[in-house]
């Protein structure tokens, strides 16, 4: 019964794979015949079976770029920069959609050690650093045990440094793949997708604006209360915005 079980998951699962992509090159053929809203229906159709990609999150942000729908294609940008961080194609038209928003907020940029250091933790993920941490330690332990058979005193030196220094490596790696974590968590981006949104500074209607944000800007939540969101901009402006005018980014 449960290789019956198992033979019944795979066929559903090549099932959907091969519906998912039949509505993709739908979507696709609908694109390029300039139906943008009938192609984000199909794209949204694969979506909606649980399939994510960056080709698919591309597509639709595309077609919503073509309607000048401002909000949901940086949304979709984003989401495909998520799925694949490197691409040059998805970090362009993202640039070109971000062009469309009203507010022109400035960037606070980091100084310092603080530059340095978080540039060297975005160099590799956080799998990457904790793997390099693993090496280290391996090396230190293959180097510790090469000292302490070896005969020969250059030998022993050289497996003596290179012990302390893949010790200290995998020391560093793992603190990074720590710090790495810790960012993580802390990032939790999201898209104002009304018109216009007032940011107050407390969670409630009544209490004082501090300022306006329009569709298409991307904020940082900070914590939640009720229906409201505490979020951050660039400039390290903060206060609270209703829940329901942002669009989390983390959430498949």
């Amino acid at each position: 019964m449960k290789v019956l079980a198992n033979i019944f998951v795979f066929v559903f699962c090549l099932f959907g794979f091969t519906q998912n992509n039949q509505l993709f090159e739908e979507g696709n053929a609908l694109y390029n015949q300039e139906k943008y809203s009938e192609a984000i229906e199909k794209y949204k159709a694969i979506l909606n079976s649980g399939e994510h990609s960056a080709d698919l999150y591309f597509n639709l942000g595309n077609a919503h770029y073509r309607l000048n729908n401002i909000a949901p294609s940086i949304y979709n940008y984003e989401k495909a920069l998520q799925l694949a961080p490197h691409d040059e194609d998805i970090k362009n038209n993202l640039s070109f959609a971000q062009n469309m928003t009203i507010d022109a907020i400035s960037d606070v940029p980091k100084v310092g050690f603080s530059r340095i250091f978080n540039n060297v933790v975005n160099m590799a993920s956080r799998d990457s650093w904790a793997i390099i941490a693993i090496v280290g330690v391996v090396l230190f332990v293959l180097l510790f045990l090469l000292y302490h058979f070896s005969y020969s005193t250059s030998r022993k030196r050289f497996a003596f440094v290179t012990s302390i220094l893949s010790l200290l490596i995998g020391c560093m790696a793992l603190a990074l793949a720590f710090q790495k974590e810790q960012l993580q968590k802390k990032d939790n981006p999201a898209i104002v997708f009304v018109q216009e949104s007032r940011v107050m500074t407390d969670p409630n209607k009544s209490s004082e604006e501090v300022f306006r944000l329009h569709e298409g800007t991307k904020v940082q939540v900070l914590e939640s209360y009720n229906d409201w969101k505490k979020i951050q901009i660039s400039d390290n402006s903060s206060g609270w915005i209703s829940a329901q005018d942002i669009k989390l980014l983390n959430i498949f």
